[in-house]
């Protein structure tokens, strides 16, 4: 994610639904996953505002750690489940699809999107290919800012 400004892009996006999110008093939550894990930087709430400690130091640079932020991000739909069943749940995953892990589908996503990042004339096509794996859609992170 580090090469040609795909993080840069990656936050820009997660800034702008973090907006609207907060626009719209909808509950998200935040988990950067990166080296060894994955960790809740935000959430699950309604955001107020965005804070740069929540997206500043997400970093990239290979060895992503996919299963473990997917894994992270399966116990939180799952929480969420639980305490409101009514609720549709989003599952948003932002990558440029560079991960040897294909982690299965979290079960308490209701829709899942996955978000590629992924730029330069070589593309691999990962995020596309998971996305369809997960019955979700993939969206192009250029075409979203244009």
């Amino acid at each position: 994610m580090l090469a040609r400004g795909q993080l840069a892009l990656a936050k820009g996006l997660l800034i702008a639904l973090f907006d609207r999110a907060r626009a719209e008093r909808v509950e998200v939550a935040l988990i950067a996953f990166g080296g060894a894990g994955a960790e809740l930087r935000f959430g699950p709430a309604v955001p107020r505002w965005w804070n740069e400690r929540w997206i500043e130091p997400i970093g990239g640079g290979g060895g992503t750690p996919l299963e473990a932020g997917i894994d992270r991000a399966a116990r939180v739909l799952e929480t969420a489940a639980r305490r409101d069943p009514a609720r549709v749940r989003h599952l948003w995953l932002f990558s440029d699809g560079r991960t040897t892990q294909w982690p299965a589908r979290p079960d308490s996503a209701d829709h899942v999107t996955v978000i590629d990042c992924e730029l330069g004339a070589l593309r691999v096509g990962r995020c596309e290919a998971l996305a369809q794996a997960w019955a979700g859609d993939c969206l192009d992170a250029q075409a979203l800012l244009a």
